[in-house]
């Protein structure tokens, strides 16, 4: 049986660095098998339809052949279109969302965040920046904007102790309305 997935590269086609066009990323998840293969942006966002598997070992058939494919090594983060659900409709900030939507960030991480290392994260924040978690993904509303944030990647990663890639809630709503068309 198949489902719909979303498969979220992490660090490519960031200032010419680890440079992947969506049409090769789309030709490599078809000679892998999946169906129905859509990309969004050019940042790595793939909708997809594929036999049931563990989200761990389609990340791991990912990495694998983007590394043959392409020469580098990148994460992926797979969710199933009921885990995008439910990372919207767990959203802790919907004010923020409506009224501020590009400076709400889903982070989508490798393990789960645990309630002492969400806390650890935020008592290390130097800003304004507010974090909350759950299960393998946080929401991180950045009230001054990314760009001049101390909240980094490297941040994040060392206190929440896995790592992860960020998607703004814009992109995070559109994945959501094209993985359960």
């Amino acid at each position: 049986m198949a489902d719909k997935y979303v498969a979220l590269l992490r660090a490519i086609n960031l200032a010419g660095k680890n440079a992947v066009g969506m049409a090769d990323l789309r030709a490599m998840m078809e000679r892998l098998g999946m169906k129905d293969v859509q990309t969004l942006l050019q940042s790595g966002n793939v909708v997809f339809t594929g036999a049931r598997r563990s989200d761990e070992s389609t990340e791991k058939l990912f990495e694998a052949a983007s590394l043959k494919t392409f020469g580098f090594a990148t994460d992926y983060f797979v969710r199933s279109a009921a885990d995008v659900q439910a990372v919207i409709a767990s959203n802790p900030f919907p004010k923020e969302a409506s009224a501020d939507p590009g400076h709400l960030l889903v982070v989508f991480l490798k393990d789960v965040a645990t309630p002492s290392t969400v806390k650890a994260l935020q008592a290390a924040i130097k800003g304004r920046e507010v974090v909350r978690a759950g299960g393998r993904h946080a929401y991180i509303y950045y009230p001054d904007g990314v760009g001049r944030s101390k909240l980094t990647a490297g941040l994040i990663e060392k206190h929440i102790g896995c790592r992860g890639t960020a998607r703004n809630w814009n992109t995070v709503l559109k994945l959501g309305a094209i993985v359960n068309a």
